[in-house]
């Protein structure tokens, strides 16, 4: 009764069990866009500025798909896609080094990397009825 509590982390504060890639990727894509908007200005403020988005999006994106990761895939989905292990590290991995640097290709890649986990997630039977924008 008197024990220090246990503090729970999930991506909202209900645990609510929503959960959609297109979170992942709209970080992503800002963290692309910063990047690109970053080797196309010579104000150094501006620049200043893309990197600190940059960074705090690439973080956002990284926290997304270790979300998706720990929360919606199962092992059962782990077997039936046996490359989800490899392109979970992979894109979180990619997140890491799009946040380090400016060049717009790893803000792609970093894109790219969630569009693969985002056509696995809407494969599998849990994702049925669930996220904003299931592929057409």
């Amino acid at each position: 009764m008197f024990a220090t509590p246990t503090i729970a982390h999930a991506h909202c504060d209900l645990f609510c069990g929503v959960y959609d890639p297109a979170q992942a990727k709209i970080e992503a894509l800002s963290v692309l866009k910063s990047a690109q908007k970053y080797q196309d200005s010579d104000d150094e403020v501006f620049r200043a500025r893309a990197i600190t988005i940059k960074e705090e999006r690439a973080e956002l994106a990284k926290h997304h798909i270790m979300v998706l990761w720990t929360d919606f895939f199962t092992p059962d989905h782990r077997q039936q896609f046996p490359q989800l292990d490899d392109l979970v590290w992979r894109a979180i991995n990619q997140a890491g080094n799009a946040k380090k640097s400016v060049d717009p290709a790893d803000g792609q890649k970093l894109v790219d990397l969630i569009d693969e986990i985002a056509a696995i997630f809407w494969q599998t039977e849990k994702a049925k009825g669930m996220g904003v924008y299931p592929p057409a």
